[in-house]
């Protein structure tokens, strides 16, 4: 699995102009289920993601994880993670997994980080989202499991 992390003070995802989930401050949390990924790499994101110390301690260094600041997460699907640039202009997305694979797998991740103590919220997957952030730092990180 794929996720591409921001570090937001506030983010929120709109469907047909109404607000479907928002969190902040916290992580905006892109996510892609890849071809031949599990409920295990869905499960090791996961963790990953809520053990990344990207977030400010008392010394100005980031050392503190979304869980360890309180903060809360906005979960998206992407597939458009799964892009591969490498030849021509226009990207191929044949990585990405299958759709009913990957809304399986989003909906597992987003589970699973709940479980590690980080309040979820989720756009909805399929659908055109709209994504609004306001990027702290800016932090942007990027993960594959």
């Amino acid at each position: 699995m794929r996720a591409l992390l921001q570090r937001v003070s506030q983010a929120s995802v709109t469907v047909d102009q109404e607000v479907v989930g928002q969190c902040g401050p916290g992580l905006l949390v892109l996510v892609c289920a890849m071809q031949g990924d599990t409920e295990t790499n869905a499960e090791k994101l996961a963790a990953k993601v809520a053990k990344c110390r990207i977030f400010h301690d008392d010394a100005g260094k980031m050392n503190r994880s979304v869980a360890d600041v309180g903060g809360s997460a906005l979960v998206v699907s992407q597939f458009t993670l799964a892009a591969d640039t490498r030849s021509g202009n226009r990207p191929g997305f044949s990585t990405a997994a299958a759709p009913e694979d990957g809304k399986r797998l989003y909906e597992y991740f987003s589970d699973q980080l709940a479980a590690q103590r980080v309040p979820v919220e989720t756009g909805r997957f399929g659908a055109d989202m709209k994504v609004a952030l306001v990027n702290d730092g800016p932090v942007t990180i990027w993960m594959d499991v």
